[in-house]
């Protein structure tokens, strides 16, 4: 199979940007500072819905929202996914306190295409396919052959060879991916994965739990 058909279209739709992201967490001695944010967004405007139906947790009428932006092929976010965004669901989304929206922002064509099947699950388990595939981001991301190594991460989530050539090759799915990530950079500049839009402020990098969650706490 050759790699992936969306290798032919232009992805980013404008200059590439760099996938390689400096570190952009906060150390131990400072875990207790809130991150000073990079600007001012249109929240109301941000929450609405674009292209395709949001990724959510917890109840939207909830005191905080945050809408993270990601990247699979990024590092830091599955970083941030596995180490603070656990226990953010535990003491934040599940007591009813913040309300949670992921959205794509694919840097590269192997980012893309791991956000196209995660869309396609079967049974729509976005979620759990996206923690399988940052758990083994080093596997399939960095691998010679991506599209053999993707194939085999998505039959351990129920697809078929049928089924994850159709997903990667469907064009409007394709589109609405890119739309979403288009209007994160346009209309609210993220330009770095993981970036959060949280109560009107904007943050970009990796977090630890004490640091979001004081950032969290600020807003309560």
């Amino acid at each position: 199979m050759p790699e992936f058909e969306i290798t032919k279209r232009n992805l980013l739709r404008g200059a590439a940007v760099g996938a390689a992201i400096g570190t952009m967490g906060f150390s131990a001695a400072h875990a207790q500072d809130r991150p000073k944010s990079q600007g001012s967004v249109d929240m109301d405007k941000a929450l609405e819905p674009g292209s395709l139906p949001d990724i959510a947790l917890g109840e939207p009428d909830a005191p905080v929202k945050i809408i993270e932006y990601m990247s699979m092929t990024c590092p830091h976010c599955a970083t941030y996914q596995e180490e603070t965004f656990p226990a953010i669901k535990e003491n934040f989304i599940d007591t009813g306190k913040v309300y949670y929206i992921f959205r794509e922002f694919p840097f590269d064509p192997r980012a893309m295409a791991a956000f196209m099947l995660a869309r396609c699950t079967p049974n729509d388990k976005y979620l759990p396919f996206i923690d399988m595939m940052f758990q083994q981001q080093r596997t399939w991301a960095t691998a010679e052959d991506g599209s053999a190594a993707m194939l085999q991460m998505a039959k351990l989530a129920g697809f078929t060879q049928e089924s994850f050539q159709a997903c990667l090759t469907d064009q409007k799915l394709l589109d609405d991916i890119n739309a979403v990530r288009t209007r994160g950079a346009d209309e609210f500049g993220v330009n770095a994965t993981p970036t959060f839009l949280i109560n009107g402020k904007k943050y970009a990098g990796d977090m630890s739990v004490d640091t979001m969650s004081a950032l969290i706490n600020s807003m309560l």
